[in-house]
């Protein structure tokens, strides 16, 4: 970096954020995930209260899910190949195009005459091409993350980043579920086309970053140098896998259109509350590990945090009074965020430079899509089940997860991060 910096970046709070490149970063992301989260709301909301239909929410993160994971390897083997402003602008111009559709199809069914059941399949083929943005769009991002600040303030910057993009799905939520509920979905996927265009006029601010991977043998050699490397070290494969599994039985978001609508009945308005709840746990959680950092002991603070998260998954899933509700999305926010930060931190810090795109694609399989995912499982199970059991087991779930990784891994809970990086193996470029 040609700028000059505090000599001491670990006492500045706001180290990361002194530099021009992630600032650009920082804003970007946000104005993207505030246009995302805020239409995850309403098209999940529409459609239930279009098809009446659980399993069809589920069905929302099927569509996404299957080309983000289905082809997130080639997206990370793109990413470490190519110019990384160029290809966010061509991702970022696809999920522009496709929030127009909806826009479009959404502002015909207002119409009377019109019948809906063509509109919904439409809709989801909408949602099947954002997935596969998302396969480029995580690697993409990773790595000019990891350029756009020294790599002594990767600490400082995951927290500023994913308090950025906490904040962001505080408000993108909240927005959508009140514009919605007073002004329509018309109105709503205004805001958001504003918000993707904001996010692409970002991109442009951005310097261009020239890859560092000129790949010299087949595609499947390159990518399967990425998969050995991720399960080459136990931490971060460890790490992937408890956030997978713990996401995925834990997917009781997908699920708060049907408390709002009929369990809490609560309406549009409250379901942009609920979501942002959640957030908002998070956000205030990672303000405050700006200042106190979870990273002393990171395994130990990783095993909390998601038994965390269970517990109040099963608080919430057995809750009918709406605040009371609010309070344990909260902490399940709260508890997220502290293994957001930890992940984050472990995996930036574990990469070298030329596989920053291929690691990041392997984290997306195992994290990036287990959200959604983890909606399918929960509509799934909820049809089977009931929607109050489906939370509740998947809370469960989580914290069974939670206690196979603790007799698994004790051998890392007391070491500090300094120790793992000592420990964890780093491949030749």
């Amino acid at each position: 970096m040609s700028e000059e910096r505090d000599s001491q970046p670990e006492k500045d709070l706001f180290a990361a954020l002194r530099y021009k490149d992630f600032r650009s970063y920082l804003g970007m992301r946000f104005s993207f995930t505030f246009a995302y989260q805020m239409q995850a709301v309403i098209i999940g909301f529409y459609i239930y209260k279009v098809t009446h239909s659980v399993f069809a929410l589920g069905l929302v993160g099927l569509c996404e899910a299957i080309p983000a994971i289905g082809i997130a390897l080639y997206g990370g083997y793109v990413a470490d190949k190519s110019e990384k402003r160029k290809m966010l602008l061509v991702i970022s111009s696809l999920v522009f195009c496709a929030s127009v559709v909806m826009f479009t199809v959404t502002m015909k069914s207002m119409d009377v005459h019109i019948h809906k059941g063509w509109i919904v399949p439409i809709i989801y083929f909408m949602i099947f091409l954002n997935g596969l943005a998302r396969a480029f769009y995580g690697p993409a991002t990773f790595t000019i993350y990891a350029h756009s600040i020294p790599k002594e303030l990767y600490p400082n910057g995951s927290t500023w980043s994913s308090s950025s993009w906490q904040i962001a799905s505080i408000l993108g939520p909240a927005t959508g579920g009140l514009i919605y509920g007073y002004y329509g979905i018309t109105a709503a996927f205004s805001v958001i086309l504003i918000f993707l265009t904001l996010s692409i006029i970002l991109i442009y601010r951005l310097r261009s970053y020239p890859p560092v991977f000129i790949p010299k043998e087949k595609i499947w050699k390159s990518l399967s140098e990425g998969i050995d490397f991720v399960f080459k070290s136990k931490m971060m494969i460890w790490a992937m896998s408890l956030d997978l599994f713990s996401v995925f039985f834990g997917g009781a978001v997908a699920l708060l259109p049907v408390f709002a609508n009929d369990i809490l009945k609560v309406g549009s308005q409250g379901l942009g509350i609920m979501r942002a709840t959640s957030s908002l746990g998070a956000v205030l959680t990672m303000l405050a590990m700006a200042r106190f950092s979870p990273m002393g002991k990171p395994w130990r603070n990783l095993l909390i945090a998601v038994a965390g998260f269970g517990l109040s998954i099963i608080c919430f899933g057995l809750s009918r009074i709406f605040y009371l509700s609010l309070f344990f999305l909260f902490t399940e926010g709260a508890f997220d965020s502290i293994s957001v930060i930890i992940r984050g931190t472990i995996i930036q810090l574990l990469t070298p430079d030329h596989m920053r795109g291929r690691v990041s694609a392997v984290n997306s399989m195992f994290i990036g899509s287990s959200n959604e995912i983890g909606a399918f499982e929960s509509g799934t199970v909820a049809k089977l089940l009931g929607t109050v059991p489906s939370v509740i087991f998947g809370g469960s779930m989580t914290l069974l997860i939670v206690t196979i990784t603790f007799f698994k891994t004790k051998k890392l809970i007391p070491l500090s991060l300094n120790e793992i990086q000592t420990t964890e193996p780093v491949p030749e470029s």
